[in-house]
């Protein structure tokens, strides 16, 4: 398989893996703990490296997954204490692990491969060189990893989806249904950690939690529905990797920021142009809400001064800047708005409410 099909590859997994627990992460309002456990593992590699001396020992995976763990127990200790709030915690733990872990490899790890500019930035071009045999095929061995992680996130999500989702959305329920939010907690912060450190040697921590937070992120945006949530993230993922990918190649630039730039680009247009968060139908829904209050106001002033002596005044379409301190052109606005929606008709000059716009303004005042 050509080397540039093979990074494509390793991408394509590492942001699918990524994705899928990036929702979980996103839903629960811990996205910064991605950030967080992608920066920590490190350590977890490198007390690992101190005691085996080899870098292609699986023990380093499993102390970088198990420091991930210790991150999310040492953030909520923190946060248990109530002295500090959640992302203080974070901020407190997740630095001081990762500038132990840089330092412990600038004073006594300099002869050995664990560049600290590799593992934050990442260098997928490197990725195809470290090549392993499985089932007679010659693999780079980030693709075996990522592979066998991928598997892992999608069986997992599969087997406690339904768990996962009422302890995402309702722990409490979820707890007097006989389930324990804590112990589905720390299984997904073991799948992130899990994840975090099977992206984290090809991809590096920069694009690990670029790829956690920003497709999931976008996915949020686009559905409410948890199972397309899923889907959208994984080939948001998916897409921002391969258009990165190719960004690379165009500008000759690195391929993992190249990747992280594109989430936030794919991020960015869900931003403005999601149909029901974006922010163009927010702004539109504004203005739309503006426009309707305005008529239930002018609606309510009607019905206010229906059949009293003051209606031949008050009610007059020119009165309405006096009475509810509206300008001119924004009145003739509205009742030409209220008048189209049929809530009113003038006759002689005089504003009358149509029974629609009766029914709307006694909803108002209920409300």
């Amino acid at each position: 398989m050509d080397a540039s099909v093979e990074i494509q590859w390793i991408a394509v997994t590492a942001a699918v893996a990524c994705a899928l627990v990036g929702v979980f992460l996103v839903l629960r309002s811990m996205a910064m703990m991605a950030d967080a456990i992608s920066h920590t593992v490190l350590l977890g590699i490198v007390l690992l490296f101190f005691v085996v001396m080899d870098l292609q020992s699986p023990w380093l995976l499993i102390g970088a997954a198990a420091m991930g763990l210790i991150t999310v127990s040492l953030v909520e200790a923190l946060n248990r204490t109530q002295l500090v709030k959640q992302d203080a915690a974070i901020a407190l733990v997740f630095p001081a692990l990762f500038s132990l872990a840089v330092l412990l490899i600038s004073r006594f790890a300099r002869g050995a491969h664990l560049d600290t500019d590799v593992v934050i930035l990442g260098e997928l071009a490197l990725a195809p060189f470290d090549r392993m045999t499985l089932g007679g095929l010659d693999l780079p061995r980030s693709l075996v990893t990522l592979l066998v992680v991928l598997i892992l996130n999608v069986t997992f999500i599969v087997l406690f989806y339904k768990e996962l989702k009422l302890s995402t959305f309702d722990p409490a329920l979820a707890a007097a249904l006989g389930f324990s939010p804590a112990l589905l907690h720390y299984g997904l912060m073991a799948l992130v950690s899990v994840t975090a450190v099977g992206a984290f040697d090809a991809v590096g921590a920069v694009l690990v939690v670029a790829l956690i937070v920003t497709p999931a992120a976008a996915a949020y945006l686009l559905t409410d529905d948890l199972r397309r949530m899923l889907l959208i993230s994984a080939l948001i993922g998916a897409g921002s990797a391969l258009a990165g990918y190719w960004l690379a190649r165009l500008l000759d630039a690195n391929i993992a920021g190249s990747m992280a730039t594109m989430t936030g680009v794919v991020f960015m247009v869900v931003l403005i142009l999601a149909p029901q968060r974006g922010l163009l139908a927010t702004a539109r829904r504004h203005k739309r809400q503006r426009w309707e209050f305005a008529q239930a106001m002018l609606a309510i002033h009607l019905l206010h001064h229906e059949s009293t002596p003051q209606a031949t005044q008050a009610n007059r379409a020119d009165q309405l800047q006096e009475h509810l301190r509206w300008q001119p052109s924004f009145a003739a606005r509205v009742v030409h708005s209220a008048e189209r929606n049929g809530i009113l008709y003038s006759e002689s000059g005089l504003l009358k409410l149509t029974e629609r716009g009766r029914s709307l303004a006694e909803s108002a005042m209920v409300r």
